[in-house]
């Protein structure tokens, strides 16, 4: 019987080396970002056919899109460093092609027309049910049996996925607080994240479906080019953000996940430390392989532990005693929380709420 299992984060946490080991193991089909790529796009409700599904796995994401024009790609976007027949500037890249077929094949660009060949004559039915059916296909193509898909920044999916996969399983990734809020801080994907957060606050809206030309005109100057085809990257990567903003936003990130495991049955839930996965990456491994329901090789074992680095572990001990001071406050709410996880598991074993 195929499993399927969502890792859910904050991201910046050790995921996407988590990814790659995966993808090394025989019987895993990893899927490295998939929701991140096709996001709630792929999700309409309703039944729809073969070929309006595969629109919504191949239509470029606008945002990520902008990014790459501005010049501003993310270092996850894997199909920019060996470019194929789709570009940004000229046919958009699809969106499973960013991220996800290179992570599986050398040949992203042969993968995608066989997957849209066999995806467009497929019938009309739920978006769960087309899922189902894709995976089913991708693992019947690379010879796997357990499904995991793995995106950053990913706990706001985890109602909606758990509602299309009602017997799906669930990771709940995370990393020390001051250590993962300033890997955010430097990174241009949450950097943007963070300012499009504040674009929607100030405007009053929950999604930028409801944003109007009025709220545009509304904003400063400085965050108003962010929403154009095309922006100066140095609104992104040159602009003074607190530390503090993106320890809340970890705060706020590790609250939810943790939140949404509580109510989850027990056989259907786990979570994974990064600086347990550092510290006994067999012991880690294997229990999560036996979560997600395939056997710990002793060669991915083995292999598996070099994929790791420890070189960021302690990072934010580096900042000043002031910067690393406000970051930590920030971060408490969300370190409380995860800490009154670990004392309500008791005699549950680590790794479970």
């Amino acid at each position: 019987m195929r499993t399927l299992t969502f890792v859910i984060g904050t991201g910046r946490s050790g995921s996407t080396a988590l990814s790659r080991i995966l993808n090394a193991h025989p019987d895993v089909l990893s899927l490295n970002e998939f929701m991140a790529s096709v996001g709630d796009a792929a999700f309409p409700d309703g039944k729809v056919s073969g070929t309006e599904f595969w629109q919504s796995l191949f239509r470029p994401a606008p945002h990520f899109e902008r990014m790459i024009r501005s010049g501003v790609p993310l270092p996850e976007f894997l199909y920019t460093r060996r470019p194929g027949r789709y570009a940004a500037e000229t046919t958009g890249i699809p969106a499973l092609s960013l991220m996800v077929l290179p992570h599986l094949t050398d040949d992203p660009d042969g993968l995608l027309d066989e997957l849209g060949a066999a995806v467009v004559p497929w019938p009309e039915r739920t978006a769960a049910e087309h899922h189902q059916a894709l995976f089913g296909l991708l693992c019947a193509r690379f010879g796997r049996s357990a499904v995991v898909e793995r995106s950053g920044y990913s706990t706001g999916w985890a109602p909606g996925l758990r509602a299309a996969f009602p017997h799906a399983r669930f990771v709940h990734m995370f990393r020390d607080g001051p250590d993962c809020a300033l890997s955010m801080s430097r990174h241009p994907g949450y950097r943007t994240i963070s300012l499009l957060r504040e674009i929607k606050a100030r405007a009053g809206i929950d999604s930028f479906a409801d944003l109007t030309d009025d709220h545009v005109r509304s904003l400063p100057a400085d965050l108003s080019p962010l929403l154009a085809e095309r922006f100066d990257p140095a609104l992104v990567l040159d602009r003074d953000m607190p530390l503090r903003t993106f320890g809340s936003l970890w705060s706020e990130l590790v609250t939810d996940g943790t939140e949404f495991l509580r109510r989850l049955p027990d056989d259907q839930r786990t979570t994974l430390a990064y600086e347990d996965l550092l510290d006994r990456p067999a012991e880690e491994l294997t229990r999560l392989a036996e979560f997600i329901g395939v056997d710990p090789l002793t060669q991915w074992l083995r292999t598996s532990a070099a994929r790791l680095d420890h070189s960021r572990r302690g990072s934010a001990r580096r900042l000043s005693a002031a910067e690393f001071d406000e970051l930590r406050k920030s971060c408490a709410p969300g370190t409380r929380v995860l800490e009154e996880r670990q004392a309500g598991a008791g005699e549950k074993g680590r790794g479970r709420p």
